[in-house]
């Protein structure tokens, strides 16, 4: 059981419960209060999403736009330097066939990840500038903030860069920043956000002739009439599931937006990769994008070139789409098991260790591949509750990657210990670096030592947050509905979670491969209302018919068809929808 924070209370007058109090109470619970603000959140619109409103710094715009129209005036080489992850990959596309569009040379580049590591390097624009003759400007995509030895590189070597970015800055102001040609950066939006932001600004100023520059500024999707923006926002709909992003404002529009976009998408690519996944496509969702779409998209850079996984979005042939699907699909199994066993090694690790876990858990093997050590952090976080940092140790340098917990800003806590490093990136949830090998035990006897210091019991205590206590009755379509207005849910917006006191359990019943799962029917006493619920991975829960529980939950929807096995019966349903409650937590009532 975790430790139930209950945000609000939900008042109920003359024993009249209304929908609108609840909507306003989780509208104050995810810190939406003004009228305009909650007019914002339950009625978004593109035209609101501002160079202004998202933080990008203006003149720094005008120098990007300025040397990427000369560029392609003079036919000048353009490189669109992205990241290996599915960030990374979107953002670039966006740019790539912005540009191509528009008749500039240009050519995507990204980096792999074993051969020239992460972000705009040294070893990258030179292996860039061979097979790519004759660059002139680079453009990063989701990197290059704390490129600064790289942008000196490029900068002797005649070539131009300007940075488009959302990661955290490095410490020390302006004065630290890569001396880029222009930097197109904000912590507001994913890395594929922030190059929708440029590509709508430079499709809008090529109809307008470049004489609206002030009026692109103010409003970015004056292009909206434009195939190719409205194609683009797809792209950044799988970018900001996939980077775990907040989604409020700008973050949650264009999520909005581009789930619609998704929906009707004709990639042929995108397509084919649905199919490959099993997936309906207008039924895609932040979990369809989390859990299934994402991970094979990643698959490619995190094992192998994740140019494949950019062919595969761009790409215009259906024959070429289903042969890079296939390989996306059958690189992410590879992934899946060479992950297992990390993640089955790195748990024995902690739990067979002399000493107690210490309040930072730290782990480094030769045996870890470099593209799975974040997922291994993270599962180490889920099993744990620690803040994670596990390495892939190699012969000159290895390289970490961290995941942290609630409360505590990894990147910040990893770049305090810089003097090891050659190099650190990342959130404030999750980061990555590079040090040198012979460097690893002492840093981690550093990071150890400060972890002890910094993080507290209560950091390390797992919390469930409940937007308020609501009686179970009150539950029925209407009120689902209304909560679905406040989604696309995810990180910064979660699902409505509510807690009922005093629930009979009438029915339970394990379901799944190996009765992982519960399945389970609610009652209220003296009353008729009955609900059932799933309560994923409690399989082993002391739950028994006739117990009296306190449960908090999420109200969802589940549609069954119309044949079902007899397993399937109980829970009812004959092609029907009917609501149901994902159980996150209980608590047996004592008598």
């Amino acid at each position: 059981m975790k430790k139930w924070k209950i945000l609000n209370e939900l008042k109920i007058k003359n024993h009249e419960l209304k929908i609108e109090d609840i909507t306003k109470i989780l509208l104050e619970n995810r810190e939406i209060k003004t009228k305009k603000e909650i007019k914002g959140f339950l009625n978004p619109r593109l035209e609101d999403i501002t160079v202004d409103s998202v933080g990008i710094n203006k003149a720094q715009l005008k120098k990007a736009l300025s040397r990427i129209k000369l560029a392609a005036k003079n036919k000048e080489q353009i490189v669109v330097f992205g990241d290996y992850d599915v960030d990374g990959i979107c953002g670039s596309a966006i740019l790539w066939e912005t540009l191509n569009s528009l008749g500039a040379k240009v050519m995507p580049y990204i980096p792999h990840r074993i051969d020239e590591g992460y972000g705009l390097s040294v070893k990258a624009i030179q292996n860039s500038e061979f097979r790519i003759q004759n660059v002139r400007l680079i453009i990063t995509v989701d990197n290059g903030i704390v490129a600064n030895k790289a942008v000196d590189f490029a900068n002797g070597q005649g070539i131009d860069v300007i940075i488009t970015d959302h990661h955290v800055p490095p410490a020390g102001g302006f004065k630290k920043l890569p001396k880029a040609f222009a930097i197109v950066h904000t912590t507001k939006l994913c890395g594929t956000g922030v190059a929708w932001m440029l590509s709508s600004v430079i499709l809008t100023l090529s109809k307008t002739k470049g004489k609206n520059l002030k009026r692109s500024f103010a409003k970015s999707d004056l292009a909206q009439d434009d195939n190719r923006v409205k194609n683009h926002l797809e792209l950044v709909a799988l970018a900001t599931v996939a980077d775990l992003v907040p989604l409020k404002g700008a973050n949650r529009t264009l999520l909005k937006f581009g789930l619609e976009q998704l929906h009707t998408t004709n990639r042929v690519g995108l397509l084919e990769l649905f199919k490959e996944a099993g997936l309906i496509k207008n039924s895609i969702g932040v979990y369809e994008i989390g859990h299934m779409i994402a991970p094979r998209l990643n698959a490619m850079g995190r094992l192998e070139y994740a140019m494949d996984s950019l062919r595969l979005i761009c790409t215009t042939s259906q024959k070429r789409a289903q042969e890079l699907a296939r390989l996306l699909g059958s690189t992410n199994k590879e992934r899946q098991d060479i992950t297992l066993q990390a993640v089955l090694h790195a748990k024995s690790a902690v739990q067979n260790s002399k000493s107690r876990i210490q309040n930072l858990i730290f782990i480094a093997h030769e045996s870890y591949q470099p593209g799975v050590i974040g997922l291994v952090a993270g599962k180490m976080v889920e099993e744990f509750y620690h803040p994670a940092i596990v390495v892939s140790i190699g012969e000159k340098f290895s390289k970490g990657s961290a995941r942290s917990v609630r409360g505590f800003n990894i990147i910040e806590f990893i770049r305090k210990h810089s003097s090891y490093l050659v190099d650190a990136g990342g959130h404030p949830m999750a980061a990555g670096f590079t040090i040198e090998t012979t460097k690893l035990l002492d840093l981690q006897k550093a990071l150890e030592k400060r972890a002890e210091l910094l993080i507290n019991k209560d950091l390390l205590t797992r919390s469930l947050k409940i937007d308020c206590e609501l009686p179970l009755s009150a539950i029925n379509l209407s009120l689902y509905e209304s909560l679905q207005k406040l989604s696309p849910f995810g990180m910064g917006n979660p699902e409505p979670t509510f807690l009922s006191k005093n629930i009979i359990v009438e029915d339970t019943r394990l379901v799944g491969k190996d009765g992982k799962h519960l399945k389970l029917k609610f009652r209220i006493q003296n009353s008729e209302f009955r609900i059932e619920g799933i309560a994923f991975g409690m399989g082993n829960a002391e739950i028994h018919v006739g117990d009296k529980i306190d449960i908090v939950y999420v109200i969802d929807e589940n549609e069954w068809p119309a044949r079902q096995s007899n397993a399937q019966a109980f829970a009812g349903g004959n092609g029907e929808k009917r609501l149901q409650l994902k159980i996150k937590d209980f608590s047996s009532v004592v008598h």
